[in-house]
């Protein structure tokens, strides 16, 4: 299948169905099967968004997913995030650990030095109430950056 040879329609149909797919392996109970594809799924999930946008997927012990909350809006290149409001929200999920995600409109989803900062201030907030940090995720249409890759967790 040529993608290039797709209509505008067409391709929003694949769109959706791989949104669909992708939603249906990270819905709440279904364990985290790799980093690619919970990659995959965020950049779906969050391409097409204008705004930045923080979110949460909260895990239990067993790293199944217990939900998925976006939990901030921001603006093209800022989100305002919360550490009090993601320790309120990982208690009221009874989350043993976490992945944080975020996303890039600009489309360079190299992480910021706000970026790192920012999830150090939530580990330590969310260590206090033994939850793991497990990765943070930095997504734009065509790239991701994983945290705990680069070694910055």
């Amino acid at each position: 299948m040529q993608i290039s040879k797709l209509s505008k329609a067409e391709r929003q149909e694949i769109v959706d169905a791989a949104k669909k797919i992708l939603a249906i392996k990270h819905r709440a109970g279904q364990t985290m099967a790799s980093p690619d594809a919970t990659r995959d799924y965020l950049q779906i999930r969050l391409a097409e968004y204008k705004n930045e946008v923080f979110g949460v997927m909260f895990l239990d012990n067993l790293c199944r997913i217990v939900a998925i909350r976006e939990l901030f809006q921001g603006t093209v290149n800022s989100a305002s995030v919360h550490p009090r409001v993601v320790v309120q929200q990982a208690m009221e999920h009874n989350a043993a650990a976490v992945v944080f995600f975020h996303n890039h409109p600009s489309g360079v989803a190299e992480p910021s030095r706000a970026d790192e900062m920012i999830t150090r201030r939530l580990r330590e907030a969310l260590a206090l109430v033994d939850v793991r940090t497990l990765d943070h995720f930095v997504v734009s249409s065509t790239d991701s950056v994983s945290f705990a890759e680069r070694g910055l967790l």
